[in-house]
């Protein structure tokens, strides 16, 4: 019997085509939901799932009794129960190395944006209303020399760190990671508890994975600990933040600025202040979005399922325990 898989997310044609040589594939990169009448009759038929952005949930699971493996077209894996997969026998892939230089410019260019307000400058010349020399209301802030402080110390994040130390001689601090010895010989990083690099540095910049310890790491307190004209980049997921006391923080200058990436709900909601706040540079979740490495980020997607389904180790299973049953 040839296998199925339920692709529900955009590859190119050569990427759809290799998989239609060894399995049936129903291709729905339209689907925006989970209940969508053809998403939901080709689950209950797939041995495979490629695909990215849908919640995928045990109930869902119910409905695929066939499933074997999950080839995420992402890094981050909250979109999917691991442990119930992991019971269930059910393998998940993801898609870590190939984004990481791409996801880790759009964190550079936030810390850029932010600090030069740039998107705040450039709608002001788009209006029409640069009228006279910038003056002193509207300086930004240097980058080069500056203390970056890490949340999160892990592939994306020590690119970002590298990019700070080598490129802007900036001072390195993080936490929320495992000591990282050739990092500090490397860039001089020093490890720091949170409290601690929040009272230091100048940028914060976040890019723990989000799981049980790590929803709502930031709120109030942490945003209060933050020194005076301290910069907050978002790169990890929305939930990593209390967006209601970020808003607030902001609001009343606790928190000098805010690059971010991604949010509690995403699209943002249509009442959001976020968007339309000066001290804000808000990107719709474009991390790893180029073309270039979304083509590689879908096709390891492919490899990781076909390796998968035909009983041979992926490039970079998730649930390794799976493998061993």
């Amino acid at each position: 019997m040839t296998k199925r898989i339920l692709v529900f997310r955009e590859i190119n044609q050569e990427q759809l085509d290799a998989l239609r040589e060894e399995f049936d594939v129903d291709y729905l990169p339209g689907v925006s939901h989970t209940e969508d009448p053809a998403f939901v009759d080709a689950l209950s038929r797939a041995h495979g799932l490629v695909g990215s952005s849908l919640k995928i949930t045990s109930s869902l699971l119910d409905r695929a009794p066939n499933l074997e493996a999950i080839a995420s077209i992402s890094v981050g894996y909250d979109n999917y129960p691991l442990d119930e997969l992991t019971r269930r026998g059910i393998l998940l892939c993801n898609t870590p190395d190939v984004l990481t230089e791409t996801t880790a410019d759009t964190g550079f260019l936030l810390i850029m944006s932010t600090a030069r307000r740039a998107v705040e400058l450039a709608e002001l010349v788009k209006q029409g209303n640069w009228k006279e020399s910038i003056g002193k209301p509207l300086y930004g802030s240097d980058v080069h020399g500056k203390t970056l402080g890490m949340v999160g110390m892990g592939r994306i994040g020590a690119a970002i760190a590298r990019r700070g130390a080598l490129g802007f001689g900036m001072k390195i601090l993080y936490t929320k990671a495992s000591p990282k010895p050739e990092l500090e010989r490397e860039l001089g990083a020093q490890r720091r508890e949170l409290e601690e690099l929040l009272e230091q540095a100048d940028f914060v910049c976040v890019t723990v994975p989000l799981s049980r310890e790590t929803e709502k790491l930031f709120g109030a307190a942490e945003f209060q600990r933050m020194k005076p004209g301290a910069i907050f980049v978002n790169l990890a997921r929305g939930k990593v933040v209390d967006e209601a006391a970020m808003i607030a923080a902001l609001q009343d200058g606790t928190l000098h600025a805010a690059g971010l990436d991604v949010y509690e709900q995403e699209p943002l909601a249509a009442d959001s202040p976020l968007p339309h706040m000066a001290n804000v540079v808000a990107l719709p979740h474009i991390g790893s979005a180029t073309h270039e490495t979304r083509t590689a980020m879908a096709q390891r997607a492919v490899d990781n399922i076909r390796l998968a389904l035909k009983g041979e180790r992926p490039l970079s299973p998730v649930n390794d325990e799976v493998l061993n049953d």
